[in-house]
């Protein structure tokens, strides 16, 4: 995580990956240095995240949906948004999930779950975030 972004202009060798309601959007960037491409998830007023992979800075933006937005700034490097904690146990798991320390077989033992369980919490963030993004769209916000 690096520098604020505002929803910054496309740069050269970047494109959109996806765009969302709400200026929301990821981008596929190609970090100098880097043997591959990286997914920068874009908010407003939101710190720059990069992911490995486009499904990692989309599951990024359902849990964004899902707690209608969060500031990861100030958070450290092993903190929570408060906003997250309280969206209850799928979204925390799905948010782990994101994290660079952590995998679905390291969110599994932290809960005490299989991993098939912690794919349905996923499976229910994705679902309540399509239908904020759905509901929002019908009455009209882009």
């Amino acid at each position: 995580m690096s520098r604020t972004n505002q929803n910054s202009a496309i740069d050269e060798g970047e494109s959109i990956h996806r765009e969302y309601i709400l200026n929301i959007r990821i981008v596929r960037v190609q970090p100098p240095g880097e043997d591959g491409p990286q997914y920068r998830f874009d908010a407003p007023e939101h710190i720059e995240v990069l992911f490995d992979t486009p499904e990692l800075a989309e599951l990024y933006a359902d849990i964004y949906f899902d707690v209608n937005g969060f500031e990861e700034a100030g958070t450290g490097e092993r903190g929570v948004p408060p906003e997250i904690i309280q969206a209850g146990r799928d979204t925390l798991a799905a948010y782990f999930l994101t994290q660079p320390y952590s995998d679905i077989n390291w969110v599994a033992s932290f809960y005490g779950k299989k991993p098939t369980e912690i794919e349905r919490y996923v499976a229910s963030v994705r679902k309540r975030a399509q239908e904020i993004r759905e509901g929002a769209e019908e009455i009209g916000m882009e």
